[in-house]
């Protein structure tokens, strides 16, 4: 499938990285004053996620100048932290809300597509924002609301600002473009011919957005009146115009060059959730012969293969033979949508994703090509930075890079294994791949390679999916969206036990 952050323009060595995202940086560090925790949330999580940092600093003599692959990485042992379990879930959730938060692009308040604390922008894009890791940090604030980092009024007045913007912003048959401008609302080229609409994009916004517009639909006056703006918003993409009258979605839309991008969506891959809030909408709905002839492709979609020993469920690919894509399918449609017991006529949601988790930590343990790093604690392929630029990363296409956001989002499917690589990541010795805003986003142990930089939607599905782990929060809100229950019947979805 498409990649959602293209290559930048090489800058500098190889050591500097492309359009990506990573300068070696010292533990963010969490200011207490600006933690307000609900009542029966203790503050001594935090209080603990600082004393871990301090004792990081204080076990860790690690010089500014050295790189990653220098400290050790024997993924074998592993130092006993002094931090529990439950903090030090807090801690990483904290951290990369605050990419959401204190990070957002300051005119517009939506999620940058890109962090980079060296401060190297090859193309000049530090005012870009993405529209959908937009959608995932509209969820990771609600987490933030519910954990206690922010008030419920601090949310509130952050999503009255994002969707003001958005209310302005540039938008084509109501679908956004996959990037805007963060000062101006326009939209920012993702390709010569990608410059209109991206349906893709535009339904992982809507998303987040309808989590929003349900949290806040029993408030008071001024919540009540955002949601109904939000409503406005969802209720002008028109759905069924991208489908060109055909029984298939299509991705993109160009003012300009109309439907040369000729992008039919096919499955299986991350973009489920656009079928389904297309055949949610009520104004602009989709019919079930889109889902099952272009989504589903006759039927061929449930041609599964088995790997590692466990079954793909679905066909990963229409146009490759590749056994399971990249990580983040399992999470860019399932941050609202709950997988668990989630069943069609073509497979089991829940199996789907946990075994392509799986079977992403069983190929990391075996390790056929012998990557420095790679095993039981060090695991996890998904699309991120690598030494090549932005690269679609997976058991079929690996080059050696670990991308953190693949085994913390998938903590719903693989909660002791994603812990084992939480406390690896969090080791004092590591502390040259994390940042103020998490664990950078990506590394190699095997190219002596890593960058201080961040992708939004790599971050941001890791405080949203770690929430669903603890609480379900997130996937019990999106649950209660009346036209989601809707598009899901009208499909032919069911949950079962």
């Amino acid at each position: 499938m498409k990649n959602h952050t293209p290559n930048p323009s090489q800058e500098g060595n190889s050591s500097e990285m492309t359009k990506g995202y990573r300068d070696k940086h010292l533990e963010g560090t969490i200011d207490p004053s600006k933690c307000h925790f609900k009542a029966g949330r203790s503050i001594l999580f935090i209080l603990m996620g600082i004393s871990f940092l301090i004792l990081v600093a204080c076990q860790q003599h690690t010089k500014s100048s050295e790189k990653s692959s220098e400290v050790s990485n024997d993924n074998t042992t592993q130092v006993e932290l002094s931090i529990s379990d439950d903090s030090l879930l807090n801690l990483v959730q904290y951290q990369t809300f605050n990419y959401f938060w204190e990070g957002a692009e300051p005119n517009s308040g939506l999620a940058c597509e890109r962090v980079h604390l060296d401060n190297i922008y090859p193309s000049n894009d530090k005012n870009i924002v993405t529209t959908g890791g937009t959608g995932f940090g509209l969820m990771a604030i609600l987490v933030g609301i519910e954990r206690g980092f922010i008030t419920r009024e601090e949310g509130f007045n952050r999503f009255d600002k994002m969707v003001s913007f958005l209310e302005k912003a540039d938008r084509f048959h109501g679908a956004y473009p996959h990037w805007l401008n963060g000062e101006t609302g326009k939209v920012k080229p993702f390709s010569k011919k990608d410059d209109g609409g991206d349906l893709v994009e535009t339904a992982f916004l809507m998303q987040g957005l309808l989590a929003v517009r349900q949290y806040f639909s029993d408030g008071n006056e001024q919540e009540k009146a955002l949601a109904g703006r939000i409503n406005t918003l969802w209720e002008a993409v028109e759905w069924d115009w991208y489908t060109q009258g055909k029984d298939v979605l299509y991705w993109h839309w160009s003012p300009n060059y109309g439907w040369d991008m000729n992008f039919a969506v096919g499955g299986y891959n991350e973009c489920l959730i656009m079928y389904i809030l297309a055949a949610s909408s009520p104004t602009h709905p989709i019919s079930k012969a889109a889902y099952t002839e272009g989504w589903a492709r006759s039927g061929a979609i449930a041609n599964d293969t088995t790997f590692y020993d466990l079954p793909t469920i679905l066909d990963h690919y229409e146009h490759s033979k590749d056994p399971v894509g990249p990580l983040f399918w399992a999470h860019y449609s399932y941050l609202g949508l709950n997988p668990k017991g989630l069943k069609d006529q073509y497979g089991d949601y829940w199996k789907l994703n946990q075994n392509h988790a799986l079977i992403h930590y069983r190929y990391c343990v075996d390790n056929p090509k012998e990557y420095e790093g790679y095993g039981e604690n060090c695991w996890g392929l998904t699309s991120s930075y690598s030494m090549r630029g932005y690269a679609g990363h997976n058991p079929s296409r690996d080059l050696g890079v670990i991308s953190p956001t693949a085994a913390l989002s998938s903590f719903p499917y693989t909660p002791a294994e994603s812990m084992k690589f939480l406390k690896f990541m969090y080791q004092p010795s590591l502390d040259s791949l994390r940042g103020k805003y998490g664990p950078y986003d990506a590394f190699s142990f095997e190219a002596d390679w890593y960058l201080p930089r961040y992708l939004a939607i790599d971050q941001g599905p890791i405080p949203v999916m770690i929430e669903n782990y603890r609480s379900g929060f997130v996937w019990d809100l999106f649950a209660k969206v009346p036209e989601v229950q809707k598009g899901l019947e009208k499909l032919g979805f069911s949950y079962e036990d």
